[in-house]
């Protein structure tokens, strides 16, 4: 497994978190993000950006941009923050269906969305990041079991 792929919404609050936390684990890897209604060219939002500070990631560098089918069918993993997401992506592209899974999925059968914390106060965006870190501190021993 050697690219992986994180999807939300706007790709300028969740994904780009998602994204910086698994490239920490992974640095030989492929990691990147990107939307599903992408708001093209802009930054990361700056209360991401400040939380993701905080916790030791730079998004000063991120650019948000729309999903593809390239970019579905070059990816090994696309993991996204809600149960609809998938169900939109798999629709969507329809023979990436088997690689796309939420972030929030337990091992154990149990799963949380990573609930948008655009326009939002803060705490949802601190909220959002717990979500986040938790989902892909399981992701990650996932993927180092599988290789």
């Amino acid at each position: 497994m050697n690219s992986i792929l994180l999807v939300c919404i706007g790709n300028i609050c969740r994904s780009p978190v998602a994204e910086a936390l698994l490239s920490q684990h992974f640095p030989d890897k492929t990691v990147c993000s990107a939307g599903l209604a992408a708001l093209v060219g802009r930054p990361a939002d700056s209360t991401a950006q400040d939380i993701a500070n905080q916790h030791g990631l730079d998004l000063s560098a991120h650019r948000a941009q729309q999903i593809t089918g390239a970019m579905c069918t070059g990816a090994d993993l696309i993991l996204v923050m809600e149960s609809d997401q998938q169900r939109e992506l798999a629709t969507r592209y329809p023979l990436a269906r088997g690689k796309i899974r939420c972030l929030g999925e337990l091992p154990d059968g149990q799963r949380f969305d990573v609930a948008d914390p655009y326009r939002k106060p803060r705490d949802a965006f601190e909220q959002a990041y717990a979500a986040i870190e938790r989902g892909v501190d399981n992701w990650v021993q996932r993927i180092r079991q599988i290789g």
